[in-house]
């Protein structure tokens, strides 16, 4: 009988460790969820059950702190106990009754920790921590290493098949081994071979402990992106140590948490850090060292995942957002069909802004993740006849739901194409990931059986017949009401990303919420005959945007040369009426990357501004309560980014007519265009319908 080749033969090839295979390469990198806290782990069980169902090769948990100095914040993750262990089991179990394997990361924080107890090679301050650390005594160092090694021996008593020592991304382990960080004159500072003594110890000692049979994860930071880092020869004397000196794989961390480089977020391009393993894989093979290297950071598809491993840039990928997207990922990719991958598209909106604002993580595309035992999709028991109208990200959120569980259900639209909203935000560069998205609805709408009907405006009437309805639709642009709006060189933000009408040299856009970015970095990137380029599809370009060199040019990798940003097409001012900074609503983890971004192409942000008028000159504006200052803005175009109100009309005619609908979406709440309120509403809904 003849088998068909196997469509990713690299990513799906397993992994001899010696004392264990790995049925593939794909390991599920680590990622702070929330689920980690607390005594009772069973959610944490079901989340990672679910990914060892998904085919997943390798898991690792969120960081768990050895000990209270190395919490990442009170009450944070912690093994430290055979009682503690004993709780563990229940994720282990879970993980191996799916035939999955788990190591669990053990994180100290040092002084990235958010909590009084922090301690740190030196007494210094992360600009990331409120408080400053205690410098460790000698015996302290001592310390810390034994509590390693006993969370070491702890997770293997809890069943764990291994552990990652996270020695990368700025934590404790790190600060030992940067100059920048270190500064301490004995046995455990000074030169690069004593810096490094800390990971070495740690890494000998976890191994003589937990013995051959136990995998030895370390984390490696392969390019620190911080002035003063480790050098490249640093870096791989440390590597070759590591991995002389007990490590089972070695996977790669990229920059550490306050460095001023983005290396994870959507903008970011794919596979962008690939090449700093290559370099490490290079450096083994001379060296005739064999210890499997991962490389880790935007890789989001098997095909990009099997690239990097069929040009032998690595032997295992790392992918953590990816599987909180879909748990199915690696079962999808074997079974041929990638083209219904629920793709992470790396907003960083429920993972990793949820964790900075001490919330449990979840996914945008997927709001069931970390929710696996409170948000349930069950066949139902009574099929129902089911209008959704409205195909953004709500409506087809909620038709693919209902029909997955047995509904009949009919999408209308009044546009020739799905995914409403989304199809703007997949034009502005960086959010190229968006293609993904409308791609995964496409075929969900296919495969489940929806009937789709576009070009279909309805009406209360013609949905008499239905058993239910779900009114998701959407928004308009709000009404400013600043004299001289109808002027002709006033546009609004839909007719400079759907439409396309031209747009001058000299722009002003009123408004700085997420649109009002959005349209910024569009007009800054795309020329006059819409020709747009996007460093997130040009890697050098990228590179050269935010100072990213080969750290074996420069400590860390960072260019000591001016970030080289190629000229903005058009000179845009970015207004805002509330006073303070441009963009302060935007994601916590990215905002920054927002304002930087446009900050390179020359934009102008400016908050505190009245409106006053439109007119041939330009723009009138006055400043602040007391409306001081009036000054003509000249410009060629305004654009109008203010903001959004509900389209509810259906749902008011439908409530009219003695017919309950249930709204969701922006026809719910407009705010800023808010595709994970909206998506998660219409999940939730889905369940329960």
């Amino acid at each position: 009988m003849h088998t068909p080749a196997s469509p990713y033969p690299h990513l799906l090839s397993p992994l001899d460790l010696g004392h264990t295979v790995l049925k593939n390469r794909v390991l599920m990198g680590s990622m702070h969820t929330g689920l980690e806290e607390g005594r009772d782990l069973r959610k944490l069980a079901a989340y990672c059950r679910e990914r060892a169902e998904g085919g997943v090769g390798l898991i690792v948990t969120g960081g768990f702190a050895p000990n209270i100095a190395g919490w990442a914040k009170p009450f944070a993750g912690t093994l430290a106990t055979s009682g503690a262990a004993m709780r563990h089991r229940v994720v282990t179990d879970a993980v191996h009754q799916a035939g999955g394997q788990i190591a669990l990361q053990i994180l100290h924080t040092g002084r990235y920790a958010y909590q009084p107890f922090a301690v740190a090679p030196s007494r210094i301050k992360s600009p990331i921590s409120p408080f400053t650390p205690r410098e460790l005594s000698a015996r302290g160092v001592e310390r810390q290493i034994r509590a390693f090694v006993n969370c070491a021996v702890k997770a293997r008593e809890a069943g764990y098949d291994g552990v990652e020592i996270m020695g990368s991304e700025g934590y404790f382990i790190n600060q030992f081994l940067a100059r920048h960080t270190n500064k301490r004159t004995d046995q455990w500072g000074g030169d690069y071979s004593q810096r490094m003594r800390l990971p070495l110890e740690i890494v000998a000692r976890t191994r003589e402990a937990v013995g051959k049979d136990f995998t030895l994860i370390y984390r490696l930071s392969m390019i620190d992106l911080v002035p003063n880092g480790s050098t490249w020869d640093e870096v791989v004397q440390l590597g070759k140590a590591v991995a002389q000196g007990g490590a089972t794989i070695i996977n790669t961390g990229i920059g550490w948490h306050e460095a001023r480089v983005p290396t994870i977020a959507t903008s970011v391009p794919r596979a962008a850090f690939a090449w700093v393993t290559a370099k490490m894989k290079a450096e083994f093979a001379a060296a005739g060292i064999t210890t499997p290297l991962v490389t880790s950071n935007r890789i989001n598809t098997p095909e990009v995942a099997e690239g990097i491993l069929a040009s032998g840039q690595a032997d295992m990928v790392s992918m953590a957002r990816p599987l909180l997207a879909d748990p199915e990922f690696v079962n999808k990719a074997a079974a041929g069909q990638a083209d219904l991958i629920n793709t992470c598209i790396a907003c960083n909106q429920a993972c990793l802004d949820h964790v900075f604002q001490n919330k449990t993580s979840s996914c945008l595309v997927n709001p069931r993740a970390c929710r696996e035992t409170e948000l349930v999709f069950r066949p139902t028991v009574a099929k129902k006849r089911v209008a959704v109208v409205g195909a953004g990200p709500a409506g087809l959120t909620a038709a693919i739901h209902l029909a997955d569980r047995g509904h009949a259900v009919s999408l209308f639209d009044a546009a020739a194409e799905i995914g409403g909203q989304l199809n703007l935000a997949k034009q502005v560069p960086g959010k190229e990931e968006f293609h993904e998205m409308l791609r995964y609805f496409r075929r969900k709408v296919e495969t489940t059986g929806v009937s789709l009907h576009l070009n279909t405006r309805v009406a209360a009437a013609d949905l008499a017949g239905y058993d239910e309805v779900v009114v998701a639709t959407g928004i308009t642009p709000r009404d400013p009401k600043i004299p001289g709006q109808d002027h002709p060189k006033v546009l609004s933000y839909l007719d400079v990303l759907r439409h396309h009408h031209p747009v001058g040299q000299r722009v002003v856009i009123i408004g700085a919420g997420g649109i009002g970015f959005d349209v910024a970095e569009y007009l800054v990137s795309t020329d006059p005959q819409g020709h747009v380029h996007s460093t997130t599809l040009d890697l050098p370009a990228w590179q050269a945007e935010w100072g990213v060199t080969d750290p074996a040019l420069a400590p860390g990798g960072l260019s000591p040369q001016r970030p080289q940003v190629s000229p903005p097409e058009r000179q845009v001012t970015l207004l805002q009426r509330k006073a303070g900074k441009p963009g302060a609503g935007l994601g916590k983890t990215t905002g920054w990357i927002h304002r930087a971004a446009l900050k390179n192409k020359n934009v102008e942000m400016v908050g505190g501004v009245n409106y006053e008028r439109i007119a041939d000159e330009g723009l009138l504006v006055t400043y602040g309560e007391k409306r001081a200052n009036a000054t003509w803005i000249p410009c060629d175009s305004v654009v109008l980014c203010t903001g959004q109100v509900s389209l509810r009309a259906l749902a008011d005619e439908l409530q009219a007519l003695g017919k309950t609908a249930h709204v969701i979406g922006g026809a719910f709440e407009a705010g800023e265009l808010d595709a994970k309120r909206a998506i998660d509403q219409a999940a939730r809904l889905a369940a329960v319908l």
